[in-house]
């Protein structure tokens, strides 16, 4: 039996890990949890861009190369993210989002 796979299933198991990660993002206090929220909304983005690619396009990688980017983009903010919440880590004793209230008058 073979299984074929559509664009909807893409959609979908994208739309499932998005929804995953921006509950990551929102609902957790720690830095690291909201950190990786992040990374799992930005890896539900390239599973759409590289499907899109593929049921549209499939002779032009454009989608692939914007999934890069995203990749790319990605590491770059796990670096300095780590880095903030290292310093503030070092600084706080704590990663706590509670605890960062710097900025407030």
């Amino acid at each position: 039996m073979i299984l074929h796979v559509s664009l909807n299933h893409y959609l979908i198991l994208a739309a499932i890990l998005f929804c995953i990660g921006l509950y990551g993002a929102v609902a957790k206090q720690n830095a690291i949890s909201i950190l990786m929220g992040i990374e799992l909304m930005l890896n539900a983005v390239n599973i759409n861009l590289i499907a899109f690619n593929r049921f549209m396009q499939p002779a032009i990688l454009v989608g692939h190369v914007f999934s890069i980017f995203v990749i790319a983009l990605a590491a770059a903010e796990v670096a300095i993210g780590l880095a903030l919440v290292l310093s503030v880590y070092r600084d706080r004793r704590t990663v706590n989002i509670e605890d960062f209230n710097w900025l407030k008058w």
